[in-house]
């Protein structure tokens, strides 16, 4: 039983042949897939194909590449967006300083009112970061501070101090593909340490294919093999660290266990 807990149905390269794309997945032990979003004209999209499909749950978020695009999408938005019963999570949101796509306080802001959201409605918050570890934690922190919500650091490639403080927030992390490059070694050494009952396995599709299928379009099958890597680097069989995922997945998006 794998869970890919973050992946782009509705982008261009699976979004032309999903259902094929879905079954693929399913042939491979995929029984649960989260469909995220970035754009707020993507929402009707992501809820459509999870309404559809069974084992395919949406998200309602901004990516921080889109926040100047979308200043008007604050926790209010958000919030009645999510009252959706196949919405059971806010983002995906974050902080990427590597692009500057969008001016970096308006990220900030953001991403405050994606964790405003999280707060209100319960559902866990889904974040991005590149090259932003130090804001992001910060604020992570300080929002934290003004009442509890839960979340997930998806697709992980930041430091092991960085994981250590989203751990201690009661973040769960997500691996993605990334770390079967030859050239992830820290990212190998801090997955292999990670707590296996905050641990989740993502692909990004169609983004990030894991060896062996670098350079092709990534899919949600593609986190089969995310798993078998990952179960290597922690001692443990795939299917245990496919359970373990799975659980934990559950345990955080706990609206799709209900």
């Amino acid at each position: 039983m794998l869970v890919d807990s973050h992946c782009h149905l509705n982008y261009a390269g699976l979004v032309e042949d999903q259902a094929s794309v879905l079954a693929r997945a399913r042939a491979s032990g995929v029984t649960t897939m989260l469909n995220i979003s970035t754009r707020e004209r993507e929402w009707g999209d992501v809820i459509a194909t999870a309404e559809r499909e069974p084992d395919v749950w949406a998200t309602v978020g901004i990516h921080p590449h889109e926040a100047d695009a979308h200043p008007e999408v604050d926790m209010a938005r958000l919030v009645a967006a999510a009252s959706h019963p196949r919405v059971i999570g806010i983002g995906e949101t974050g902080l990427d300083y590597y692009y500057d796509h969008s001016d970096r306080e308006r990220q900030q802001a953001s991403f405050r009112a994606h964790i405003a959201a999280a707060r209100e409605t319960g559902l866990p918050l889904i974040v991005h970061t590149r090259e932003a570890e130090e804001d992001t934690a910060a604020i992570l922190r300080e929002e934290m501070e003004k009442g509890h919500y839960k979340g997930v650091i998806h697709c992980f490639t930041a430091s092991a101090d960085f994981a250590e403080k989203a751990l201690e927030l009661g973040f769960y992390i997500s691996i993605s593909g990334i770390v079967t490059f030859k050239n992830a070694r820290d990212l190998q050494a801090t997955a292999a340490t990670l707590p296996s009952d905050r641990l989740l396995i993502e692909t990004d599709a169609p983004f990030l294919a894991p060896v062996p299928h670098r350079g092709k379009s990534c899919e949600p099958a593609f986190v089969a093999d995310t798993a078998r890597f990952l179960s290597g680097l922690r001692g443990q069989t795939s299917e245990e660290l496919a359970a373990e995922t799975a659980s934990n997945f559950f345990n955080l998006f706990d609206k799709a266990r209900a």
